[in-house]
């Protein structure tokens, strides 16, 4: 399309101009160039004559329209009439230097760019083996050309509206199937044949964004995916601390509403933890705070986004950490509960070996603080086996083989073994219910009945009852231990499964026990995939109830 437009715009004109210029320049060009040749080079030889008698003082008086150059043997300038002689190039490969240093004289034609003309140059070679050039313009052929100034332009007037007239109608012709065109579906326009190459560009063009736009949005909605059910937040920031994205989990661990529009991280949350999370992250450096809000505890890790040396942003993630904080809390509670619960015999069993030691005990004595001794180890003993068996519970570490294990008949033999300690306190126990099975670990099922079984006597009032019921329900099996005995306060009835909780301490130093009967309780049923549930009246007594996944049921 554009040779066409060429042709037809530009053709008369050309043509006209061309033929014109020709035609005169061809009659007149080398008639004025071989006399401007001829009488350059009788300058030349005048100029060379006055260098030869006088040297540099007839160029400085020379008054000559054309460029008068001296040149030294080696290529050197000399003298210029024109310009600096210092700052000019060695002209020893000039041709009409070369000819004059071989041949006396010399001539030549060409380009100068010096001049952004057609120049002609003549050159002799003085006695002292110099070279005096002369170089003059072609100014007659210029002559010429402006004294044809005005049938040129009249000729040029018409060819450009010639050119006009062409040019609109192929314009027109151009740009009317290229506004037309169907930039959705470029290969169904009908147009000419050179826009083929651009409809086709333009249909690849088209389904690579597609493609590119497809893919996109699928990454999108896959990071929006992954982002979206972290439990994790996370922020990304601008250098000047404005959220460029973020998860609803980071609005979650911040307590902070969905902005509407873009805000400061800032707004997001107040704590001063926070803000100088912020402020270090966008000064360019790491920062790691502990945020607590709202009762939970949540850790931030902020790191600057750089980009070579300079620094884009910021990204910051939220880390709930609440279950791992409180588990390090009840670990320094476990083990301040844990010294305490073993300082407490073993300050008894110190103290009595001292005073037997200083010779103060009777030898009829003896017997009765060697009895203390005994049961304070005993009591030591035991805190140590349920600590042990706690953790062991705790990692799944429990290593005895499984077995069906009939619970009624298990809750028979544990109701036997307490049957002492029930008459003691004035406490009836029995058991109810019918034989029914579950696959596990009877040590563990066995102690976990137990230690049921036992707060239920000690936490019991005189003329008490104990109730072991166990039979089937929908979903397993179900263990009850009900007693009628002073009940657990509500507020204390979420606690009494922890480690070493006493919900009457000054009631409990005259009660026997470790402390960690109902954890091992609550971790053993855990450990069988069960549940346990307590319902408590204080002054009316409370049930435990075991819920175990069963395994056959015997009439």
């Amino acid at each position: 399309m554009t040779a066409k437009l060429f042709r037809n715009s530009t053709a008369v004109a050309v043509s006209v101009m061309v033929l014109s210029i020709a035609l005169f320049l061809g009659m007149l060009y080398q008639h004025f160039s071989d006399q401007l040749m001829t009488e350059l080079e009788t300058e030349t030889w005048l100029v060379a004559q006055g260098v030869e008698l006088n040297g540099m003082d007839y160029l400085d008086g020379l008054n000559t329209e054309n460029r008068v150059t001296w040149v030294d043997r080696d290529g050197t300038v000399l003298y210029d009439s024109q310009a600096d002689a210092a700052t000019m190039e060695n002209h020893g490969d000039r041709e009409e230097i070369q000819q004059a240093l071989t041949d006396q004289s010399g001539t030549a034609r060409r380009y100068s760019s010096t001049l952004a003309q057609q120049t002609l140059y003549a050159a002799r070679r003085l006695s002292d083996g110099t070279v005096i050039r002369v170089a003059s313009a072609q100014q007659t052929v210029v002559t010429l050309l402006l004294s044809m100034v005005q049938p040129i332009l009249i000729i040029l007037a018409l060819a450009l509206l010639l050119s006009a007239v062409l040019a609109s109608r192929m314009a027109k012709r151009i740009i009317r199937p290229i506004v037309n065109l169907d930039l959705e579906h470029p290969e169904d326009c009908d147009t000419y044949e050179e826009l083929t190459p651009l409809l086709f560009r333009i249909k690849h063009q088209n389904d690579t964004i597609q493609q590119q736009v497809r893919q996109l949005r699928q990454k999108q909605q896959e990071f929006a995916a992954l982002t979206e059910n972290m439990s994790e937040g996370f922020l990304l920031l601008d250098r000047q601390g404005h959220v460029l994205s973020y998860n609803s989990g980071a609005l979650r661990q911040l307590g902070a509403q969905t902005p509407k529009e873009e805000v400061n991280a800032l707004v997001l949350n107040r704590s001063e933890n926070f803000r100088q999370a912020v402020d270090e992250v966008l000064s360019g450096h790491r920062s790691q705070q502990m945020l607590h809000l709202n009762g939970r505890y949540c850790q931030l890790l902020a790191n600057p986004v750089m980009q070579g040396e300079e620094q884009m942003g910021a990204v910051m993630v939220l880390l709930d950490v609440t279950e791992q904080e409180q588990r390090e809390d009840l670990r320094r509670e476990f083990t301040a509960n844990v010294s305490h619960e073993l300082k407490t015999p073993l300050t008894s069993i110190s103290g009595i070996a001292e005073i037997m030691q200083s010779g103060m005990v009777k030898a009829e004595d003896v017997q009765g603080f060697a009895s203390d001794i005994y049961q304070e180890a005993q009591r030591l003993i035991a805190l140590v086996e349920d600590i042990i068996r706690l953790s062991q519970l705790d990692e799944g570490a429990v290593n005895v083989e499984r077995e069906d294990v009939d619970l009624y008949q298990l809750a028979l033999e544990v109701v036997k073994r307490l049957e002492s300690a029930a008459q003691k306190q004035d406490v009836t126990i029995k058991t109810m219910g019918r034989s029914v099975q579950v696959h596990g670990v009877r040590r563990v099922l066995d102690e976990m009945i137990y230690n049921l079984c036992d707060n239920a006597i000690k936490y019991n009032r005189r003329g008490g009852t104990v109730a072991v019921t166990v039979g089937p329900v929908e979903g397993g099996v179900e263990v009850s231990v009900e007693d009628n005995g002073i009940g657990i306060p509500a507020e204390d009835q979420d606690r009494v499964f922890e480690r070493f909780y006493r919900v009457d301490k000054s009631h409990s130093k005259d009660i026997s026990g470790t402390g960690l009967g109902l954890s091992i309780v609550k971790h053993g049923t855990a450990f069988h995939d069960g549940q346990i549930h307590l319902e408590s009246t204080p002054g009316k007594g409370t049930t435990v109830t075991l819920l175990l996944p069963q395994t056959g049921v015997n009439a």
